[in-house]
């Protein structure tokens, strides 16, 4: 996943990428790219996990590109309502499919025994933060897995590999991209997005689910 950093004045801008190295933190690798221009701009890429699982490694120069920065474009706008009700749309299957159409039989039995069992282990891995803040364990898997049996089997997938404890402790905390967007609002940074949420999705729903079923996920 990219996020596109960059200042922005009316000139055109020329795409010309090489790493920026200077002042790194040992051996870090930043992550961050200059595109020469004046002012310059930055590509930086960041990842889809709680913020706080990677802001301490995230060096110092590539924070210091997003501070300077007057405009930010994310991969997709996750502050806009529109593209997070776009993004639950495209994962369903279409025509009133149900997951139970498209997955052979045994598999679909064992992905519901699996999260039979998360539904029952949330409680469990919830921390006393998370009680502390209101959050119910079936609200939570209902947030996660909610009408998981309309859902397009890459989706569910995706899906099943985040109901880990880890992840569920980790629940409530902003991923790195919309960590980052808080963080331009809250600056008065210009912001954007560079993809639609159809361009997001199409790639994924297009692929072919032909994993054999015992390679699926480790507990299914």
């Amino acid at each position: 996943m990219l996020m596109y950093v960059a200042s922005v004045d009316r000139d055109c801008l020329t795409i010309f990428m090489a790493p920026s190295g200077e002042g790194l933190q040992g051996e870090l690798n930043s992550f961050l790219w200059t595109i020469r221009r004046d002012p310059p701009a930055y590509l930086f890429g960041t990842i889809h996990v709680p913020y706080t699982r990677v802001w301490d490694f995230i060096p110092d120069n590539s924070k210091a590109a997003f501070h300077a920065s007057s405009s930010v474009y994310f991969e997709l706008d996750l502050t806009d309502p529109y593209t997070i009700s776009g993004l639950a749309s495209c994962q369903m299957l279409p025509h009133g499919e149900n997951l139970q159409d498209v997955l052979p039989r045994e598999l679909y039995r064992r992905l519901k025994r699996h999260l039979d069992y998360i539904k029952l282990m949330l409680p469990h891995w919830m921390t006393p933060d998370q009680r502390g803040k209101g959050l119910y364990a079936d609200y939570l898997f209902n947030a996660i897995a909610g009408n998981w049996e309309r859902k397009r089997p890459v989706w569910v997938m995706l899906m099943v590999n985040s109901l880990t404890e880890t992840d569920i402790r980790s629940r409530g905390v902003p991923v790195l991209d919309l960590y980052l967007a808080q963080e331009a609002e809250r600056m008065k940074k210009t912001t954007g997005a560079v993809e639609r949420v159809e361009e997001q999705c199409h790639p994924l729903n297009g692929l072919n689910f032909s994993q054999p079923p015992g390679k699926a996920h480790p507990g299914i």
